[in-house]
């Protein structure tokens, strides 16, 4: 699935639909297709909270219903030639604007204020409040004045939905007490959690055995 103008490919698995927990900001969201109308929102979170999940996942929406979609990571320098597009598009999504260089925050202050006038939405992301982002005043300004959201840290239940699905999608079951046994003697960190289940997955694959208590405490050198 690619963008207009930009050769980003979005990941298929991230889905408004399979974002776990955080019904406010998706109901907003879901309000706004279904009104068809421009906002400005910024979502805050720490690291594996669903913040590019979101972003993505918005993005694959609005191409999903035919219009035209960005998405950009601020961790790679920011495409001059995107303030030729901005008018063109009907959402675009700025994931980790606290990585935004500081010779390029003059090209997003001008695309925000372009894109506002363009009554495009846009969804950005940073790791904290606007007003603590270590970013140029008057981006933090605009940004703040947008509608902001906290995302959701995820409990255990959530977790585990998260982790559940991760299994589905390669075909694999796991015991409930081998997620228990992770959460104890591992992590509760879903990012954390998430790369232990690509681990034991690639090894289980390789060594051809279940993925059980024995086997993580093996593989996870536990």
């Amino acid at each position: 699935m690619n963008q207009l103008g930009l050769p980003i490919t979005l990941d298929s698995k991230m889905l408004l639909e399979n974002l776990v927990g955080n019904k406010q900001i998706l109901d907003f969201i879901d309000q706004l297709y279904l009104q068809e109308r421009s906002t400005e929102i910024y979502v805050y979170g720490e690291t594996g909270r669903g913040k590019t999940h979101l972003l993505q996942g918005t993005i694959s929406r609005t191409l999903a219903k035919k219009k035209n979609g960005m998405y950009i990571d601020c961790n790679e320098p920011i495409p001059e030639h995107i303030i030729e597009y901005i008018g063109k598009l009907d959402w675009i999504s700025i994931d980790n604007v606290n990585l935004v260089d500081s010779q390029q925050q003059h090209l997003f202050f001008d695309l925000y204020n372009r894109g506002k006038i363009a009554e495009v939405s846009m969804l950005i992301s940073g790791p904290t409040p606007p007003s603590n982002l270590s970013i140029m005043k008057d981006l933090k300004t605009r940004l703040g004045l947008a509608t902001v959201f906290e995302l959701e840290e995820l409990n255990d239940d959530l977790t585990r939905v998260v982790l559940k699905n991760q299994m589905s999608e390669r075909n694999l079951t796991i015991e409930p007490k081998v997620y228990e046994y992770l959460f104890k003697y591992y992590s509760r960190n879903v990012n954390i959690l998430i790369s232990a289940i690509n681990q034991l997955d690639r090894s289980s694959l390789q060594s051809k055995q279940r993925i059980t208590i024995p086997f993580v405490k093996k593989t996870l050198d536990l």
